[in-house]
């Protein structure tokens, strides 16, 4: 038996401690075993063993031997060659799942954690100390509230461009929506939505963060007219929602909205993981391996809402199209046109209308609109240059003083004022 497996725990101390006043004659055997909480039976076996073999009597016969239901080492070489190999970086749980469906082979997390560890590809972790905040129950209905937030991450680590994952998640069930994009804005804030709502339907609200996307944080102007406004300034997403019925709530912190900070934790660690098996380079390789990995990730992961019923709405009748675009007021001049985004535009149409509402839709169309009438129009390419005509200037007449005036009379003053 190695010495190391010879020192004794704690436990074995204990009773040590108790079979040697057994020994002295102290207490005696039935004492000993309400002590130790055995059986006389068990007292006697150990203080027999103890008689013939001394202290290391009391270490279980078992220790130092390895278990009848060891794995090979055989495997975990082959297991550790893999993960060198295809799995470098992943965490054992995650790896430990991909083994067994893709190379089909079982090892438990701990074990590979283990295994990992004793091979150097593997550290331990030091739990942190992080700051404590009051807990917030899930809400009881799915579609009650979803949370809502952009990760910026270099998802397809260097292989691509750097995207942003628009994500969504169901604050009672947390099944996770999402699409990737090039950058977080108006229009990708409206594309994701419009996925979102087509999919499960109108959510009753929104939690997300203070982005100017979704709120205006400048301090409202003070105007000569009036010293305040009436209503609160809007962005294009906050109006969209209004118009959809959904109300917008607004973390003050990261912490707030946990839900979708953790779930991002996790996805830059196993969606990154999964991009890079299936080897995504583009936007859309990464948004087809996300479809796929989305409806696994829910299944795993997602839970049944504390009660029943769905309070998503449906958007049935509704135009998704025209609400969820980008719409702009401009003056309409009096020769009907109009400027937007630094381009003059016709309007076709006779209208009496001294403002109009440009629609710009995510599908790159533009529509100029007065109230629910679409407007014909073209864009101008060239300001037409006025023409300039000569101005006819009448000769200047000399000016003739009146008659009596001294300015007649040489320039001499009256007999009165000389």
């Amino acid at each position: 038996m190695r010495e190391d497996i010879l020192i004794m725990r704690q436990k074995e101390v204990k009773r040590l401690q108790i079979i040697q006043k057994v020994l002295g004659r102290q207490i005696n055997q039935q004492k000993a075993a309400e002590v130790l909480r055995l059986t006389d039976r068990q007292i006697r076996r150990i203080v027999k063993r103890i008689r013939e073999e001394g202290e290391k009597g009391i270490v279980h016969r078992l220790r130092g031997r390895e278990g009848n239901r060891r794995i090979d080492s055989k495997v975990k070489d082959r297991v550790v060659g893999i993960y060198r190999k295809v799995y470098e970086g992943f965490g054992p749980r995650l790896a430990s799942e991909k083994l067994l469906e893709r190379e089909k082979i079982k090892v438990n997390e701990e074990t590979l954690r283990l295994w990992l560890i004793e091979e150097g590809l593997w550290k331990k972790r030091k739990g942190r100390k992080e700051k404590k905040r009051s807990w917030r129950a899930r809400k009881d209905h799915y579609g009650e509230m979803v949370q809502m937030d952009g990760s910026h991450h270099d998802w397809l680590e260097g292989r691509g461009p750097r995207l942003v994952l628009m994500g969504y998640i169901d604050d009672a069930t947390g099944r996770v929506h999402g699409k990737f994009y090039d950058y977080e804005g108006t229009q990708p804030a409206f594309d994701s939505l419009k996925g979102y709502v087509k999919k499960y339907g109108l959510p009753r609200s929104i939690y997300l963060d203070k982005h100017s996307t979704y709120k205006v944080n400048k301090k409202p102007q003070r105007y000569k007219e009036w010293p305040f406004r009436d209503e609160e300034e809007l962005t294009q997403f906050a109006r969209g929602c209004k118009q959809l019925g959904i109300e917008l709530i607004y973390a003050n912190s990261p912490q707030a909205k946990g839900r979708i900070e953790r779930l991002f934790k996790t996805f830059q660690d196993r969606l990154v993981k999964e991009l890079r098996l299936e080897g995504s380079r583009t936007l859309k390789e990464a948004n087809q391996v996300l479809v796929r990995y989305l409806p696994k990730f829910n299944k795993k992961f997602g839970v049944a809402a504390q009660r029943p019923g769905n309070l998503h709405r449906s958007v049935f009748g509704v135009d998704l199209d025209e609400i969820l675009s980008i719409q702009s007021e401009h003056v309409l001049r009096n020769d009907r046109t109009f400027i937007h985004q630094k381009q003059r535009y016709q309007v076709l149409d006779r209208t009496r209308a001294e403002r109009v509402m440009v629609h710009e839709y995510l599908n790159g169309r533009m529509a100029v609109k007065y109230g629910k009438n679409r407007l014909a129009y073209k864009p101008i390419d060239e300001r037409p240059v006025r023409q300039k005509t000569a101005r006819k200037v009448k000769p200047r007449r000399p000016f003739v003083p009146p008659k009596g005036s001294y300015w007649r009379d040489g320039f001499k003053l009256p007999g009165s004022l000389r």
